[in-house]
């Protein structure tokens, strides 16, 4: 038998034409699936790169609308707390000090003894005034005595009125010098009472400057202080209130004192007057609070922070990321009922910290782009985003 493929049967040529048209039209079919995925999938892309482009295009704010504060703002102030009084105590004699009584950290009572001096000169000061005065009464008793004398001899004519008038003046000056020598011994027996260094009031010895047998020095100016001695209830708070807020402070406004190393603890105090005035170099009013303090947890020297509760205004606020800050002013960015941006001029006034006083330039019903960017410019179209709520925890 002979392969001859001109002799082969023609219904086995039939079947393998079928067969190779049947591949074809299979090749075919997959090209024409894998041309259209690709159309798909490219039309898919441009109307996502279109919708990402028109997305992007479109600029998302967050707004916000001027409030009128029903509460007044709380002013935070440092301030440096003072005993009530506090004083240096000096000693009004000369002397040595022979013994100290008290020490830092000792409470005293008024009139208690603090310390005692030694004063050897005050002391021989005051026995030889006491003989002058002693002197000086003698020659009064003999000048008495000679003028009644002369006074009944000039009855009798037997002196003139020129010498009665002399033993007169005589008298008199006697009794001068008598006068004279009783000051003297009353000015050296108060300073022998100054010997005894007593609290002129009650409070707390913060310092002890000397030490036994230290030489002392009569008064404040050439010498120095012997204590210091400081009334801690209630305490004095000085603080320094801006101009912009000294209209809003009132004389038996209620304040609140923290101290950092006190966590939790608050002590509650009082205005107790101003200055009425401001000062030209600070350009702020100082105020005194008056501060309880009767456990004697505070004390006089430390900083604190005085939170000064002010009265509220009908003025309209903004939250301080609502302000543009350029070269030509500050700015605020506006959104009109067409959803595009208008920039305008506006004047603040007081700064409280997250919100802003204004003074001019918006309306209680305008809306307001906050945290605005520095690309954003006057008519540019924008959408308000929705305001997103937190999520709760389960």
């Amino acid at each position: 038998m002979t392969n001859d493929p001109s002799t082969a049967d023609p219904a086995e040529r039939r079947r393998v034409a079928r067969g190779s048209r049947i591949v074809i039209a299979i090749v075919l079919i997959g090209l024409a699936l894998g041309a259209a995925r690709t159309v798909v999938s490219r039309m898919s892309n441009a109307r996502s790169l279109d919708q990402a482009t028109t997305e992007s295009a479109i600029t998302y704010v967050q707004v916000t609308k001027p409030k009128t504060a029903d509460v007044g703002p709380t002013l935070a102030l440092p301030g440096t707390l003072q005993g009530y009084v506090q004083s240096p105590i000096s000693a009004r004699s000369s002397g040595y000090l022979r013994k100290w009584y008290k020490d830092i950290g000792s409470r005293v009572d008024k009139g208690e003894l603090l310390a005692e001096i030694e004063t050897p000169e005050i002391d021989q000061q005051l026995s030889q005034a006491m003989a002058s005065r002693a002197q000086a009464a003698a020659s009064l008793d003999l000048a008495k005595s000679t003028v009644e004398r002369w006074e009944n001899l000039r009855k009798r004519d037997a002196v003139s009125a020129q010498e009665l008038d002399e033993r007169r003046s005589a008298y008199t000056q006697a009794v001068a010098n008598l006068a004279a020598a009783d000051a003297n011994v009353e000015r050296l027996r108060q300073l022998e009472g100054f010997k005894r260094i007593v609290a002129p009031f009650a409070g707390v010895i913060t310092r002890r400057n000397v030490d036994v047998g230290d030489l002392i020095d009569a008064g404040s100016s050439g010498g120095r202080a012997l204590f210091q001695l400081a009334q801690t209830d209630p305490l004095r708070v000085y603080v320094n209130v801006p101009q912009a807020y000294s209209q809003m402070v009132k004389p038996g406004q209620k304040v609140v004192v923290t101290q950092a190393e006190l966590r939790g603890r608050t002590f509650e105090g009082e205005v107790a007057r101003t200055a009425a005035s401001i000062d030209t170099t600070t350009r702020t009013m100082q105020i005194e609070v008056a501060l309880p303090n009767r456990d004697g947890t505070l004390l006089p020297g430390a900083y604190v922070q005085v939170a000064l509760p002010l009265p509220a205004t009908k003025a309209l606020t903004v939250p301080t990321n609502a302000l543009m800050i350029r070269g030509d002013g500050i700015r605020v960015a506006t959104i009109d009922q067409q959803g595009r941006v208008r920039i305008k001029p506006v004047r603040v006034g007081r700064n409280y910290g997250e919100s802003v006083e204004m003074l001019d330039g918006v309306g209680a019903d305008e809306t307001l782009v906050l945290n605005p960017s520095d690309s954003l410019a006057e008519g540019d179209q924008v959408t308000v985003a929705a305001a997103t709520q937190p999520k709760s925890r389960k």
